[in-house]
Formats: structure tokens, sequence, C-alpha cells
């Protein structure tokens, strides 16, 4: 079973996760038959290792990592794969992959462009 993780950086302050869970409700209305999970770098729960192992406890046999990051920034570049090693290595009958963090795709950047449109 395939299953996605949106993986965020975290914050101190509670309020800046609530993007993301509306994101995680988008997903769920959208595609219902594909588990997701939010998971966090640092200062919020649940960590990455929590959501592979709620998600592969769940069934997925393969989870898709993707990166709600404007860019592939130190965080990606340098910490990101370390625990998505970690992972792997933790849970070996599970497929990881990572997309590329989601400010790198054209239709987010067009997104944001077509959001400051509006606001002129």
């Amino acid at each position: 079973m395939k299953a996605m993780i949106l993986f965020g950086h975290g914050a101190r302050d509670a309020r800046w996760r609530e993007p993301f869970d509306r994101l995680a409700a988008l997903w769920k209305a959208q595609h219902p038959d594909t588990l997701v999970q939010l998971a966090f770098l640092e200062m919020m729960d649940p960590s990455l290792e929590t959501a592979v192992a709620s998600l592969a406890s769940a069934g997925a046999s393969d989870i898709v990592v993707v990166p709600v990051f404007f860019g592939q920034g130190g965080h990606l570049r340098n910490d990101f794969p370390v625990l998505l090693h970690s992972c792997q290595d933790k849970f070996p009958s599970v497929k990881l992959s990572a997309t590329l963090a989601v400010g790198e795709d054209e239709a987010v950047l067009q997104a944001i462009v077509d959001f400051g449109a509006k606001a002129l």
C-alpha cells in the first residue's frame, strides 16, 4: 500500500502548524484511499520516524515523503537525507522515497504568482 508523508520544518508556535493540518485534510478529502501523515523536522510532533512507524503499522509498504519547504536549503540538503536513511534502516520492509521541496515545482511557484496577482 502506498502512503504519503507531508514533511515540514516545525515551529514553537502551534498555530504555524494549521496550514499543514489543512493540507493533510485536503489530501484526505481528495485521495481517501491513500494514507497521509504529517511529520516535522523539529519542535513539533510527529517526527519523521514516528510518522513512518505509524504508516508502516497501518500497512504502508511504499511511502513518499513530500518536503513542504519552499526550497532545498540546508535542512533538506543535510539533515533530511540522514533522517530518511535512518528511517530506511529502521524499516527495511518499507520503500521510502522523497520528492524535491514543493517550492521547487513550477506549478507551486505559479500558484504563488497567481495568488499575488489576485492581491493587486
